[in-house]
């Protein structure tokens, strides 16, 4: 296990670094493409490490929710802006019996720590744990409409990835962010306060809302190309 926790530091900080990139150059252009693959297969790799990690200490260890939740997010994104293809098509299948088990232990936990006493749930409140709870049921929704009626075009399959992406940059850069000791490991002391490490995570918000604003409406699918 010790092997895992360099690897999944760097994985976490590339995808910080990487989901920033994308999310602030222009949409489809080699520059974004690139950037958010890379920014995937970081997250992947973050995810996936840091769940199996966290399973040394319980099955319900938050962290083993954000790596699978992290992997399911960034998944559903990429094969949003992929040809249709029976891979694909397995993988949306794959991802949605994810989310949907995922959505259905977010929930559960949810119930657990709202009724202890300090209302939480192995540290983590009761409702943050129905948040992750809620997005993930409207993701698995999205999914499901997808593979009912088929893929999303235009301005809706634009919006449908950005905010995927954007939440598992969420997912990252919350996991840093959120805990002074890692951030004061890294960033100089005026960075550790609450305000600036709450920054980082309201310009993530920020930036979705103002691409999903952009994309509104559009009838080409520029990110595929």
């Amino acid at each position: 296990m010790s092997v895992l926790l360099p690897i999944h530091i760097v994985a976490g900080g590339l995808a910080i670094i990487l989901g920033a990139v994308a999310l602030s150059a222009s949409k489809g252009a080699t520059v974004h493409r690139r950037s958010g693959l890379l920014f995937v297969y970081a997250m992947l790799t973050m995810g996936m490490s840091g769940s199996v990690m966290a399973l040394r200490q319980s099955l319900t260890n938050a962290n083993v929710m954000g790596g699978v939740m992290s992997a399911y997010f960034v998944v559903t994104a990429l094969t949003t802006v992929r040809p249709l293809s029976a891979w694909t098509r397995r993988l949306d299948f794959g991802a949605l019996v994810v989310g949907l088990a995922l959505a259905f232990v977010q929930f559960s936990l949810g119930w657990k720590a709202l009724a202890s006493p300090r209302g939480t749930f192995e540290g983590v409140p009761f409702f943050m744990l129905f948040f992750l709870a809620t997005i993930t049921t409207i993701a698995t929704c999205g999914d499901v409409r997808v593979m009912w009626w088929g893929a999303r075009t235009g301005g809706a399959r634009l919006a449908r990835h950005l905010w995927r992406m954007c939440f598992a940059l969420f997912i990252a850069a919350g996991s840093f962010f959120s805990i002074r000791a890692r951030v004061a490991k890294i960033l100089p002391e005026p960075f550790t306060t609450p305000a600036m490490r709450a920054l980082p995570i309201v310009l993530v918000f920020v930036a979705m809302f103002y691409w999903l604003w952009r994309v509104r409406g559009r009838r080409t699918l520029e990110l595929a190309r």
